[in-house]
């Protein structure tokens, strides 16, 4: 629980140093000494030095202060050292529970198998550093961007689903159909699919362009010549700030409307009060949540709009995993029961 705190507040730390333009200013990967920041006028001169060497400093803030730099300096450095307390928190839980063995070998497989998943998301922020200090460059590649959010996300999943699996949380009553489970899927995997696009629109800066609703440059969507301005026709769907924005606009609507019809169905196949409630509360987050998108984009990405919008996106995550979770083990218990000739629950909580 600890860990997934940690990791949900990465993520806004995440968001807040992409929004102010900080992620460039440590021009090096140094994962032991650079724990230590600049200590002294000297060492922040040679820190200050090797950023006005960076194409970001030369082509985008040239004439920059030192303060200044300091401001964006201590963003990016906040968000390593972040990391690095999530890595011993986490690598620290683990080892504890693999010594006074509080946990199975197979979840201890498990968790270490999300351990280097967690040290593959800081490799690839590495990556995705060094992709915005080539030349030419004055931000990193959306692409990139959107690939060290996912890994965040993904490990952030596997938190809550683990979380699940040893608290078991509230278990649910009732006859489960096939339909309710695959609908859960549904709504979770849109969910992590509509937050990478977010990850996009992040990454191209889209949320600075078309800043109207529910109309886009005039009419529903811009143009084809709009949307496909870019060579090759693929470039578009990342770099491209009409379509990427677009794109995340049509996953919101269809998140929105398929989150509905789960709650409808839950709800109607009066399968458990808890899940009806866990339904219904997926409805109400992503509602709100594409109310502080619209809110968000026209607006045109305040800092704390920005943040909380990625913070509730989080929110929406664990929810959904955790719903879907908990619907797989009652899926479990229930192939259990058939199997062992008791039959199956006839009457809903």
């Amino acid at each position: 629980m600890i860990t997934l705190a940690l990791v949900a507040l990465m993520v806004v730390v995440g968001g807040a140093t992409r929004l102010t333009g900080s992620g460039l200013s440590i021009t090096e990967w140094k994962p032991v000494t650079g724990a230590v920041p600049p200590l002294g006028a000297a060492a922040w001169g040679e820190e200050f030095a090797k950023y006005q060497a960076s194409p970001q400093y030369k082509l985008l803030n040239e004439g920059m202060s030192l303060g200044e730099f300091q401001f964006i300096y201590w963003w990016e450095w906040g968000h390593r050292q972040l990391g690095r307390l999530i890595g011993l928190v986490f690598a620290g839980g683990l080892a504890f529970a693999a010594v006074t063995r509080r946990v199975s070998l197979g979840e201890g497989l498990t968790l270490f198998a999300m351990g280097l998943l967690l040290g593959a998301q800081g490799a690839v922020g590495w990556i995705m550093v060094a992709s915005g200090l080539q030349p030419g460059m004055t931000a990193v590649a959306p692409i990139k961007l959107t690939l060290h959010l996912g890994l965040a996300l993904l490990f952030l999943s596997t938190l809550v689903a683990f979380l699940v699996r040893l608290r078991q949380f509230g278990r649910d009553d009732g006859l489960l159909t096939p339909g309710l489970r695959a609908w859960s899927y549904a709504v979770l995997a849109l969910t992590f699919a509509q937050i990478l696009l977010g990850g996009l629109v992040a990454g191209s800066r889209a949320g600075f362009a078309f800043n109207t609703w529910p109309a886009m440059d005039g009419g529903f969507a811009p143009g084809l010549d709009t949307l496909f301005a870019t060579s090759p026709w693929w470039e578009n769907f990342v770099d491209n700030a009409a379509l990427v924005q677009l794109n995340h606009r049509l996953g919101g609507y269809l998140l929105l409307l398929v989150t509905i019809g789960y709650a409808v169905a839950v709800v109607r196949a009066r399968f458990c009060r808890r899940a009806s409630r866990r339904a219904i509360a997926l409805v109400h987050i992503v509602a709100l949540q594409a109310v502080l998108g619209v809110a968000t984009l026209v607006m045109v990405v305040p800092l704390a709009l920005g943040l909380a919008h990625q913070f509730l996106a989080v929110v929406l995550l664990g929810v959904a995993v955790a719903n879907a979770a908990l619907l797989r083990e009652r899926a479990t218990r229930d192939r259990s029961a058939a199997a062992a000739g008791q039959g199956l629950p006839q009457a809903a909580e």
